[in-house]
């Protein structure tokens, strides 16, 4: 079936008409009994999820087998221009830009370009930034390229700081133009103690990924966009994913604009445009963000991801030893319980992991956020996945963006019918 036959079924009735009418049902019976369809489930719990939050617009993938099995857009692209959301609707996907890192970190490894133990700093060479008189934090040269793919590096934001926040201050702190570019931003951070040994904890780290955007450049000649376009994503037919541009009016043909619940503002990271501006559009510098949260894609685009990695024989872009390498847990004492065992969920390289039925299988997971931007992809472990986004995060703390999670897991064991037409690949 050709990919316009596609999107043509019933899928393209985005969700502005169901979030504005009654909804899908008056409680938690379907109307037909025991018999629940994929967008029965599915809508159900997107539109209980959008409502009480105001989501403007969204966007699911649902894959099961690794096969696109319904697929859906809900609500607006754009509000004011009442653009509706597509299945193919491009979305800022902030931090699952970090599975698609590592997929590129471990391909060079596969190909013997890098290893997982290279010390990062010193394979950069890329200066600190330091005062006459000050020297850098010795660990910085012990951190590897494993450590960085599993937020063991030794940067804590909860601690000290997120860099890839503070464009502005780093390039003036390090004499380059505002804001800050990644490499700037190494500079600065080589200037700077760890909050931990590397090796000993896990914290997550956008700036860790930044690292290795730079790494996957210099092991491959290409810029990072470039390499990830050509080497992970070209393989598995998806064309339309790139990174995205910060400031109002750059943004991709068929992107959704971004949206906070209560229009809030900020002070811009960008000179040319002074003063306030709305949040998603100039108050953090995404094009710095590459490698951690700078890629734009749809749901289907995520989609297509997802099931590459579902069969490990079958994947067009890692080997299948490559993968269980991705998978393994970080070395202890990293996520381990006091007697010494693994804990119920860990990171591994670009995933969230949590092991499931004693251990031979397992659910991954990746969640993104940024002021605009709610997204997640979740594989679980019979050959079920989803891709999630939104063009509004909560801020509600009573209304968690988490909440979506369960909501999907909710809807995946209600079908009871995967038959019912809704999206085939």
């Amino acid at each position: 079936m050709k990919r316009r036959r596609f999107l043509q079924l019933g899928i393209t009735g985005t969700g502005a008409a169901l979030l504005a009418g009654p909804r899908l049902w008056a409680n938690s019976v379907p109307p037909d009994g025991p018999r629940v369809t994929l967008a029965q489930a599915f809508d159900r719990e997107m539109q209980e999820f959008m409502e009480p939050r105001r989501v403007p617009g969204g966007a699911l993938a649902v894959v099961k087998n690794r096969r696109i099995v319904y697929a859906r857009g809900y609500g607006w692209a754009d509000r004011d221009k009442r653009i509706r959301v597509e299945p193919d609707s491009l979305f800022r996907i902030a931090s699952i830009s970090k599975p698609l890192t590592a997929v590129a970190i471990l391909q060079q490894v596969e190909q013997k370009r890098l290893d997982l133990e290279l010390k990062a700093f010193p394979y950069l060479e890329i200066p600190p930034a330091l005062p006459p008189g000050h020297s850098a934090d010795v660990r910085l040269k012990e951190i590897t390229v494993r450590q960085l793919l599993q937020h063991t590096g030794g940067w804590d934001r909860e601690r000290s700081f997120d860099p890839m926040f503070r464009p502005r201050l780093i390039a003036e702190q390090v004499g380059t133009p505002a804001p800050a570019s990644p490499e700037a931003v190494l500079r600065y951070m080589q200037t700077q103690p760890l909050d931990f040994a590397p090796g000993t904890r896990y914290a997550y780290s956008n700036f860790g990924y930044c690292v290795l955007g730079r790494i996957l450049e210099k092991a491959t000649g290409q810029s990072y966009g470039q390499y990830v376009r050509q080497h992970v994503l070209a393989p598995l037919g998806v064309t339309s994913m790139r990174l995205g541009a910060t400031l109002e009016g750059q943004q991709a043909p068929g992107e959704v604009r971004y949206y906070t619940r209560d229009n809030s503002s900020g002070p811009s990271v960008f000179p040319e445009r002074p003063g306030k501006i709305p949040w998603p559009y100039g108050g953090f510098h995404l094009e710095a963000m590459d490698a951690h949260g700078g890629w734009i894609a749809s749901a289907l685009d995520l989609a297509r991801f997802a099931a590459a990695l579902d069969d490990p024989a079958r994947c067009p872009i890692l080997k299948p030893e490559t993968i269980a390498t991705m998978y393994e847990p970080p070395a202890a004492p990293v996520s381990r319980k006091p007697d010494g065992s693994l804990e119920n969920r860990y990171y591994g390289c670009g995933w969230m992991i949590r092991p499931v039925s004693g251990g031979t299988k397992a659910n991954y997971w990746h969640t993104g956020s940024l002021p605009g931007t709610a997204t997640l992809l979740v594989r679980r472990h019979d050959g079920l996945s989803w891709a999630v986004l939104f063009n509004q995060r909560s801020e509600d703390k009573k209304l968690p963006d988490e909440a979506i999670d369960a909501a999907m897991h909710r809807a995946a064991n209600a079908v009871t019918d995967w038959s019912s037409p809704g999206y085939e690949h």
